[in-house]
């Protein structure tokens, strides 16, 4: 080797022409956006006001760091969905040229999942570890509670699902799990004990098969980042300008991710709004965005006020009810739209009443040329859409329910998909137990013995082919099935995969459902999907990391041109919006809850989902309430919400509802008498 080196200088100033930009930033966005879009050096936070144009700031911002010469794998894009992370890439990418592929965008738990992949010796994994999904959890949850030797007969222990809901709770507020009991199942104090050994041979038994949860894909990344300095340093250095989406709605595992990537250098942007924080039953903390100027000191704090979605008039009644939030960041939303029609509020003489009158205001709006799915009927929580749902029925108003089983959630989807998974994971004793169980003749104990051989074997699919019993034809398709797809596993696409096992389990699914036909075009759209694939361990992954945000269709929204109305639960309406909303049960006990006016931390996120609820319309609001309802057999008169009788009474209009003939109506119209 020559002695003799020879120097190579780094420079800053090295780098590509800057890309062709065929508008001006300054004439596409209001001042304040743009502020927020050239804010490039140090900590941001963008707290921006519903229908703010906060994902065209964000779009912007990308488009224009580009253009500033800064290399696209030197920027995170943090979002809640991996396919809003998406749709922002690609609108930045029809504003400038640039390999905005080369971002890394997705959400928390996707781009964990990808950290610890890449590391996966340092944290003692295998680097085809399976993600288990809220389900998984339960059953192994499960398996655990079953193996601990409690007498269940003599005493009334924790279900599986209530032990999920718990643990999972106790990692996502950073709390011990005896506090979450105390605070939330006091009536299981006596068996503080036993659940915490559940939980320890819960973790156990996922350490030792190869699998983490969702909670675990972002303790173990802090921990990757805590305890490895070298590491995170690569990473503080690759990522060095993050941007973090719906700030509000992050926990304290999250907000402590963005801190150590961000690192000394702190150029972070988190955008969001404290007062569309309404997801604290998930573990979200909106202190996170309110403590931001703590954790990042010198950060900027830029508002976005500007609202491009609703009328002034409904703006007025959002700005009067979060104006009495106890914290916040104070903001007044204007509305480029100008004024409108007030918003009205109605009471009605019992819940009949209520449904028979937003059906036919309905109906009278789709006369005036508003279609079925530009409107919204929104509620606290699902139950209180029943009535209304009957009322639906008989007057033939179709509409679509948001919320219950999601596509990927539903039992025929992940029965199939548990066969791909044992082939990116051999060790994944979940899905060998879901696929066995699908045999017929093949019972629990049978199972037990399988499984037994099956994962203490270093090849378990080896294991599975040596197997002696059960003797039966449908336990040899099995194995024919799982050898083939064991040999095709490197050669074959997901979709070719999934239509080998689909074939297998058709015969299985017709034996199993009443409603086989639909289930069996559900499959069909899940291998339509897999046709996007290339690798199996990806499509595997995204499948458990965000089923339902970046897939998930029900057979009431598959068709977007069909015109139904949206009834829906506010949580799942957050980011939508209508041209007409009602928000109906507006009533204490109801709107806000019972349980929720114990605490002042839950009744002030009850007031952040009132103004959520408000700031869906764009056009018309009407907020609806029974005067009398049914209480255990007894009819209670109720009072209306606390949102409703805090609103001043000149920024709404009162109407009363009356019987009356179509003459009688129009006349009393004349007279300002609203039907």
């Amino acid at each position: 080797m020559s002695e003799k080196k020879k120097k190579y200088v780094l420079r800053d100033d090295v780098a590509l022409p800057k890309p062709e930009v065929e508008f001006t930033y300054r004439d596409e966005l209001n001042d304040a956006q743009f502020e927020a879009v050239s804010a490039l050096e140090g900590p941001v936070l963008v707290i921006a006001g519903a229908g703010s144009g906060k994902t065209r700031t964000l779009v912007y911002r990308l488009a224009y760091m580009v253009e500033q010469g800064i290399r696209p794998e030197e920027v995170l894009l943090l979002t809640f969905t991996r396919r809003s992370a998406e749709e922002m890439l690609r609108r930045a990418a029809g504003l400038v040229s640039g390999e905005f592929g080369r971002i890394e965008g997705g959400t928390f738990h996707s781009v964990a999942a990808a950290i610890l992949r890449r590391n996966a010796e340092v944290i003692k994994y295998p680097n085809n570890f399976t993600i288990l999904d809220t389900a998984d959890s339960m059953e192994l949850i499960g398996r655990c509670r079953s193996a601990a030797g409690i007498d269940f007969k003599q005493r009334r222990f924790p279900r599986r699902q209530t032990l999920q809901k718990l643990f999972s709770k106790a990692v996502n507020k950073d709390m011990p799990v005896e506090m979450i009991v105390y605070d939330e199942f006091p009536h299981y104090v006596e068996f503080i004990e036993p659940m915490e050994a559940i939980r320890g041979e819960f973790e156990k038994v996922k350490a030792a098969r190869g699998m983490m949860d969702f909670d675990d894909l972002l303790i173990k990344l802090i921990e990757l980042l805590e305890k490895n300095e070298a590491i995170r340093r690569k990473l503080q250095r690759q990522f060095r300008y993050i941007m973090v989406d719906e700030y509000q709605d992050t926990n304290p595992m999250q907000d402590r991710i963005v801190q150590l990537l961000a690192g000394e250098k702190g150029n972070v942007m988190v955008v969001g709004d404290d007062s569309q924080s309404i997801y604290a039953f998930r573990g979200a903390d909106f202190r996170n965005i309110l403590e931001f100027p703590k954790r990042f000191p010198g950060a900027r704090i830029i508002k976005l006020e500007i609202n491009y979605r609703s009328t002034q008039q409904i703006l007025n009644v959002a700005n009067a009810t979060i104006d009495k939030a106890v914290e916040k960041y104070t903001k007044i939303l204007t509305a480029i739209r100008g004024a409108g029609p007030k918003p009205v509020i109605i009471p009605a003489e019992d819940e009949a009443y209520q449904s028979r009158f937003i059906a036919q205001k309905l109906l009278e709006h789709r006369e005036e040329g508003i279609e079925l799915n530009q409107m919204a009927v929104l509620f606290r929580s699902s139950y209180l859409s029943s009535d209304l749902e009957l009322e639906l029925g008989r007057r033939n108003i179709p509409y679509v329910k948001r919320g219950g089983m999601r596509f990927f959630e539903s039992a025929h989807i992940k029965d199939l998909v548990a066969h791909l998974r044992l082939l990116a994971n051999p060790t994944d004793e979940l899905a060998w137990s879901r696929s066995l169980r699908l045999i017929d003749g093949v019972g629990p104990a049978t199972i037990d013995l399988l499984l037994g051989s099956i994962l203490s074997d270093p090849q378990p699919f080896a294991a599975l082919l040596k197997a002696e019993r059960p003797k039966t034809e449908s336990f040899q398709r099995y194995r024919t099935l799982m050898a083939d797809l064991w040999r095709r596993r490197d050669k074959s696409a997901p979709s070719e995969l999934l239509s080998i096992a689909h074939e297998y389990y058709e015969p299985i699914l017709k034996d199993k459902f009443d409603n086989y036909p639909q289930r069996i075009r559900d499959i069909q759209h899940l291998i339509g999907i897999s046709n996007r694939y290339r690798s199996l361990s990806s499509f595997v992954t995204d499948l458990s990391i965000e089923p339902q945000d970046r897939f998930a269709e029900t057979g009431d929204e598959t068709d977007p041109d069909s015109e139904k109305l949206t009834i829906s639960t506010i949580h799942s309406a957050k980011g939508l919006e209508w041209q007409v909303v009602f928000l109906i049960w507006a009533i204490e006990g109801r709107f806000p809850s019972t349980f929720s006016v114990r605490s002042d931390d839950q009744l002030e996120e009850e007031r952040r989902l009132f103004y959520v609820s408000t700031t869906r319309a764009k056009e018309y609001l009407y907020i609806t309430y029974p005067i009398n309802i049914y209480d255990r057999q007894m009819r209670v008169m109720c009072q209306p919400s606390r949102f409703v009788e805090e609103l001043p009474l000149d920024l709404y209009d009162q109407w009363d509802l009356t019987e009356g003939s179509d003459e009688e109506d129009e006349a009393d119209l004349e007279g300002d008498v609203v039907h």
